[in-house]
């Protein structure tokens, strides 16, 4: 099968067909979301196709969490009014909760998951419909942990959100390392030094050794120059020897004391998803020639 439940979200948005028929058009056309849409309008099934190509690029992060388990989710929504939307805001509570209570680390999973008697996928279909915009379940995160988990979601627009996982439950700790890690600039990649492949680091080394201001050293100074700078670059990407934000005299490390950041996961809205750019004298000349 090369096409996933959120792809059958995806073709119900565009097309208002049934769930049924969309997963036979998909089928049909062998996963391609373009000659699944003619197949249901060939089939006289498709009644309309006007969220196709709607970029939902807005939305918010939440979280939802017990003890030792949490989840990030992101909702996405096509534009920044939409997410103050009452509607709206009690869904993505609904999905983040629901994404808890499954435990799920997977999107196809939880768009599978039941949410008040229907799958969440639905939902955000029904949705789409009564608001107008195209909602949009993006990504889930799950984090658990053998202490406790921390999380911070920025209350400014809920853009950033963040899950610490800790060998001891600790919300003063916590809540501060993963305020920390939401705004960090570059937000760490990796806990510690260990978790760093060696092709990274090998790649980084041979940047550093092509920069115009080492030509013509000797090899040695070279080496020297080139590890010193590699080590700066990657202490910058690791949690723990970064300065702590509230306190940049120590670090990560020393802040948490005896305490064990076990994983992290972070998830900035709107990664990799490309805004739609408006040409709206365009749109005004269009709409005058109607």
């Amino acid at each position: 099968m090369n096409f996933t439940a959120k792809d059958v979200a995806e073709l119900r948005a565009m097309t208002s067909a049934g769930m049924m028929d969309c997963k036979n058009a998909l089928k049909e056309s062998d996963g391609n979301m373009e000659a699944a849409v003619n197949y249901l309008r060939q089939k006289g099934i498709a009644k309309a196709a006007k969220k196709a190509g709607n970029i939902a690029a807005e939305g918010v992060i939440a979280t939802a969490a017990d003890a030792k388990t949490a989840v990030l989710v992101e909702v996405n929504a096509q534009t920044d009014f939409v997410v103050k939307n009452e509607d709206f805001q009690a869904f993505v509570a609904k999905v983040a909760q629901t994404a808890l209570t499954n435990k799920t680390n997977d999107i196809d999973a939880l768009l599978k998951a039941d949410l008040n008697g229907q799958s969440v996928a639905d939902a955000a279909i029904e949705l789409t419909a009564k608001i107008g915009e195209k909602i949009d379940v993006r990504r889930v995160a799950l984090v658990e942990a053998s202490g406790g988990v921390a999380s911070y979601v920025h209350p400014v627009g809920s853009k950033i959100g963040v899950l610490v996982a800790l060998s001891t439950a600790d919300a003063t700790k916590g809540g501060d390392v993963a305020m920390h890690i939401a705004a960090a600039n570059p937000a760490p990649e990796f806990i510690n030094r260990n978790e760093i492949p060696a092709d990274v680091i090998a790649k980084e080394k041979e940047l550093e050794s092509q920069k115009d201001d080492l030509a013509g050293k000797p090899a040695e100074i070279i080496e020297k120059i080139v590890t010193g700078r590699v080590d700066k670059l990657l202490a910058e990407r690791v949690l723990l020897e970064q300065p702590f934000v509230k306190d940049p005299s120590q670090k990560v490390l020393a802040f948490l004391g005896d305490i064990t950041v076990e994983s992290f996961v972070r998830f900035n809205l709107g990664d990799g998803v490309e805004k739609k750019k408006e040409d709206y004298a365009a749109e005004v000349a269009a709409a005058m020639q109607v």
